[in-house]
């Protein structure tokens, strides 16, 4: 194996390392709304599981709430009882068509959770 192929082959692993990072940060809860919060929960929708980016609009009209629209009126069900039983630990308010999602402020016990986690 050349010098070259060495640097290549740990330049991907590296890539991927903060790749998956990037991703695992992104669904840290830190009491700002973000749609990488909830878009990767998997949904058992149409017979097959599926993550929620694809079956859902996800916005954050506020600092503090996400919203989700469903696509399909008839997913409404499915993506709550998905929600409920994530381990994100916010609860989902159905309103109608679309499911809302307050977020809570950090308690000061949640920060230093956080910092453990993350140090």
């Amino acid at each position: 194996m050349s010098r070259d192929d060495i640097l290549l082959e740990a330049e991907m692993s590296m890539e991927k390392s903060v790749d998956y990072m990037v991703h695992e940060f992104a669904a840290v809860r830190t009491g700002k709304a973000s749609p990488g919060l909830v878009e990767n929960v998997d949904v058992h929708a149409y017979g097959s599981s599926m993550k929620l980016k694809q079956l859902a609009l996800i916005t954050t009209p506020e600092p503090r709430l996400l919203v989700v629209q469903p696509f399909d009126a008839g997913t409404v069900q499915d993506i709550e009882r998905a929600l409920k039983e994530s381990k994100i630990g916010i609860t989902p308010a159905v309103d109608g068509k679309i499911i809302r999602l307050p977020i809570p402020e950090l308690s000061e016990e949640r920060r230093k959770e956080l910092v453990r986690s993350l140090g």
